[in-house]
Formats: C-alpha cells, structure tokens, sequence
C-alpha cells in the first residue's frame, strides 16, 4: 500500500490497508472477484461485534489449538483471501503444529493455485498441496470444484482448519466424519453452523491468537486436550457471539452513537 494514500492517523486507516491488500491480491490472480465481496460483509459483521476478540472466540480458539495438536492429520486449506491477509500466519502454524497446507478454491483456476502456492512458498512453507493434478481425489458430498482435493491432504485429514470458507464445504466435511475448524464473522453462516468449532472473529485478529494457544498447548497433556474439546459447545458459543453483537447493537442504538464506518 502507498502509504501516502492515507496516513496512519486515519481513524480507518487498518482497515484501509486491508481492503488494498486484498484489491492487490486480486490483480496478483490470488483473489477471485467474488473474495471482495466476502471480505466485505466479514467487515460489516466485525463492526457489530466490535472489532475485537471476544471471550467466546478466545474459546473457540481453545478448543481449535486442542484440535490441531491432538489431530493425526490436520491440515490447514487455503483459499484467496485466506492467503493475501495470512500467509505467514498460516505458514508458521503448520510448523508449529506439524499440519499440512493445501489450496482449495472455488473459483478454481490452476493459474490462481500456482499463484497462491507461490505466495506461501514465498512466506516460508516448504510444501503445498492441492495445486494442479495433485488434487486428484474427489470428495462426492460437496457440490462444487472444492470437490477437488489432494489425496495426502483434505481427503485423509481427520481434523481441517478452512477459514473463510463455504458452506457447502465445511457441510460436505463434517457429513465425511471429519472435524472442521473455521474462522467466521458471522455467527449465521452455514460455514459456522456446521463447523465443529467456529472462531467468530478477524482472521488478521485470530491467527496470531491461535499461533500462541498452540504453542501454550503443546506442553499440556492429551488428556488435558481432549477435556477442553469435550467441554466444548460450539453452539452454544455462536449464542454467545450473537448476544455480544445483540448487546452492542442496543447499547448503541440507545446511546445515539453510531458506528463509523466510513473511510
């Protein structure tokens, strides 16, 4: 971003940078179209919410560490938005917890998978999976090219981490028995309905905070992790995140403060 554009002062100044990056990423063939109108109604939802964690997506981030460690196979499946905003995120926790990276799109083209697996490698990752002939299974209950994944990744995985994703997916996913993480603003989506566990906040917020539970986690015992997954009602934490953005909402609207959502 050309930081003469706009100056750090800016009230909206984060979010600005943001919304280039993700303009950018689409003129670099790693963000389709349809990505910016993703991110921004993921935007409006994090207005509501207050654009903060919250104490139910800090416990959705629990519950996703204790997943990722205990899993045999996790793998963390990248799209275009997920790789313009979070490379080096996403790079450093498949280290950390010894997961796999596997493009998965919907709009999928091989010149958008080359691009975003160019983007991690560049971000440090040493292998990505899915890209070309290499998502050669095919999963039968999901109803677009997210069908197509890479035998050694999504489809033998037990436990996948698919931010900023779809419905249908993650629906597809969980009726193949595995479990799925996501990140999703908002609490309505099929994505966070169906998910095993779902992280109602900013991904750019999120990861970093994921990053750190898992290393905190990695020196508790299995049967610690398995406690905190058992306890674990994802229901009832997208409750609590609608109740938060409820709350806000009629704070506000009492108030007669409104939120500033303009550039």
């Amino acid at each position: 971003m050309d930081e003469a554009h706009v100056e750090k002062k800016h009230p909206r100044a984060e979010s600005i940078k943001i919304r280039e990056a993700i303009t950018r990423s689409v003129e670099a063939n790693v963000v389709a179209l349809a990505g910016l109108i993703a991110h921004g109604r993921g935007e409006a939802f994090d207005y509501i919410l207050g654009e903060k964690t919250t104490s139910p997506g800090m416990k959705a981030i629990t519950a996703s560490a204790a997943y990722i460690i205990l899993a045999e196979h996790p793998i963390l499946s990248v799209n275009g938005n997920v790789a313009a905003l979070c490379a080096e995120e996403f790079v450093e926790l498949s280290k950390i917890s010894n997961s796999k990276l596997e493009v998965n799109l919907f709009h999928r083209t091989l010149e958008r998978e080359i691009a975003i697996e160019n983007l991690l490698k560049k971000a440090g990752a040493d292998k990505v999976l899915g890209v070309g002939e290499a998502a050669s299974s095919r999963i039968q209950e999901i109803f677009s090219d997210r069908r197509r994944v890479d035998p050694e990744g999504i489809f033998k995985a037990d436990v996948v981490f698919v931010p900023l994703e779809d419905g249908d997916r993650t629906q597809g996913l969980v009726k193949m028995g595995k479990k799925v993480l996501t990140v999703d603003l908002n609490p309505l989506s099929r994505t966070a309905q169906w998910a095993n566990v779902t992280i109602v906040d900013n991904i750019i917020r999120a990861m970093p905070l994921l990053i750190s539970e898992v290393k905190r986690l990695k020196t508790v015992k299995p049967l610690e992790l398995k406690a905190i997954i058992k306890n674990y009602d994802n229901k009832k934490v997208l409750s609590e995140a609608m109740i938060i953005m409820e709350q806000r909402l009629h704070s506000l609207a009492e108030k007669g403060v409104y939120l500033d959502i303009d550039y």
